[in-house]
């Protein structure tokens, strides 16, 4: 696996760390009329994350590499940002959520394609499996803010 590889993973997993509490600020913070099943759909999807991130991480060190996993680390690298700890109506939550989603599933298709020139298939077949869980939460969260 090569530095350029091992460096998007990286950026990846920072990626999906910080979608992991940004979804929890949203889960405790969304305020609305649909706050209920916002509220636990915002909790399915944390909880995917963070098997996104272990798989991930994982898979570094089955490759010899080391995986980024200090929030100091991830904010260095990560492209998804950060939110404000305050309300969030149910609209503005899937918004976000959507957009970051949206994010993830272009880095993950970039993962995929460079995991594949270089033969590194255990890769490619975590970001095609991610693919897949993303183009239906943007299938979801763009139907639910309708």
């Amino acid at each position: 696996m090569d530095k350029v590889l091992v460096e998007k993973v990286n950026g990846y997993i920072a990626n999906i760390a910080v979608s992991y509490i940004k979804l929890h600020n949203l889960h405790w913070n969304v305020i609305g009329p649909d706050f209920k099943p916002v509220h636990e759909y915002l909790e399915t999807l944390y909880d995917a994350m963070a098997e996104v991130l272990d798989e991930s991480a994982e898979l570094l060190k089955i490759n010899g590499q080391v995986p980024l996993a200090s929030m100091q680390d991830y904010l260095k690298v990560a492209t998804v940002k950060e939110l404000e700890s305050k309300d969030y109506s149910t609209k503005e939550a899937l918004a976000i959520v959507l957009a970051d989603m949206q994010l993830l599933k272009a880095q993950a298709s970039e993962l995929r394609a460079l995991a594949n020139e270089q033969d590194q298939f255990d890769i490619a077949n975590l970001a095609e499996d991610n693919l897949a869980n993303y183009n239906k939460t943007i299938w979801f969260l763009s139907v639910m803010n309708k």
